[in-house]
C-alpha cells in the first residue's frame, strides 16, 4: 500500500508572514505522524521563503518516522543535508521568483552536475530522490545519474481541465511508473494532488509514497490537520 508523505512547508509559510512562532511546523509534523502520515516533507528554498534552518535541525530530531528534504542541488544544499542526514532528499529545480515548484529538473540536461549530487548525498548515507516529469528521457537519465528513487511531477495531470487530458497524463504517468520500477527505482509522485483527484492515480499502482502538502494544509485550516491528515490516508488506502 502507497504511504504518504505529509508537506509542511505551508504552516512554516503562514509562520513566516508574520514573523513570529506560530504555527510551529514542528508541532505540525507531529500531529500528523500521529495522525497515520508516513513521513514528513519539507522543502528548504536558498531564500528560506518558508521552511527554515531551524526548522529543519528540529524536525530531524523530532521525526520519528522518514524525513524528506527537498532541496535544490546547490553547495550549500549538499552540505546542509550532510551535516543533518534527513532520510531522504528529493532534488528538485529551483527558481526564486516562482511561487511552487513548477516542472521537473532536467535531469538529462544537467546529468553531470545531478550525478555529483547524488554521489556526494549517497556518500552520507542519504537515500536520493529526483523530482521529475513523467518522461521516458527523464527518468532514463534518473537512472543513468544514479538516483534511489524518482518522484514523479503529477501537476500536468492534477491541473487537467478535461476527461481527455487527464486520461492522456494518467497514461504518461503509469508509463513512468513502469519505466523506473524496470530500471530498478523507487516511485514517488507529487505535486497538485488533493482529496478530488488522489484516487485515480493512487489506483495506478506502482507509486511508493505521495508527497502532498498545500491541500491537506488548506483543509487542516478548516477541520484540523488530524481530520486532513487521516482522511488524505483513507482515500490512498482505499484507492
Amino acid at each position: 500500500m502507497a504511504r504518504l508523505g505529509v508537506n509542511i512547508d505551508h504552516v512554516a509559510t503562514i509562520r513566516q508572514a508574520r514573523g513570529g512562532m506560530e504555527p510551529d511546523p514542528v508541532a505540525a509534523a507531529v500531529m500528523a505522524e500521529l495522525a497515520g502520515a508516513d513521513g514528513i516533507t519539507i522543502h528548504l528554498r536558498e531564500d528560506r521563503r518558508h521552511i527554515q534552518d531551524r526548522d529543519l535541525k528540529l524536525l530531524r530530531r523530532t521525526v520519528r518516522t522518514k524525513l524528506n528534504l527537498e532541496m535544490a542541488s546547490t553547495e550549500e544544499m549538499i552540505q546542509i543535508a550532510l551535516s543533518s542526514k534527513p532520510d531522504m532528499c528529493t532534488l528538485v529545480p529551483e527558481k526564486r521568483q516562482e511561487l511552487t515548484t513548477e516542472g521537473g529538473l532536467d535531469v538529462r540536461l544537467n546529468l553531470d552536475s545531478v550525478a555529483a549530487a547524488i554521489e556526494k548525498l549517497q556518500g552520507g548515507d542519504i537515500t536520493v530522490s529526483l523530482f521529475v516529469d513523467p518522461d521516458p528521457d527523464q527518468i532514463k537519465s534518473a537512472d543513468k545519474a544514479g538516483a534511489d528513487y524518482v518522484e514523479i511531477h503529477t501537476g500536468a495531470y492534477a491541473e487537467a481541465r478535461d476527461w481527455k487530458t487527464e486520461q492522456q497524463e494518467l497514461a504518461k504517468i503509469e508509463n513512468a511508473i513502469k519505466l523506473a520500477s524496470k530500471l530498478g527505482m523507487g516511485v514517488n509522485a507529487g505535486h497538485g494532488l488533493n482529496y478530488s483527484n488522489i484516487k485515480k492515480i493512487a489506483s495506478l499502482g506502482g507509486i511508493e509514497e505521495f508527497n502532498i502538502g498545500h491541500s491537506i494544509i488548506s483543509k487542516a485550516v478548516l477541520v484540523g490537520l488530524d481530520v486532513a491528515v487521516r482522511d488524505m490516508c483513507e482515500l490512498i488506502k482505499y484507492a
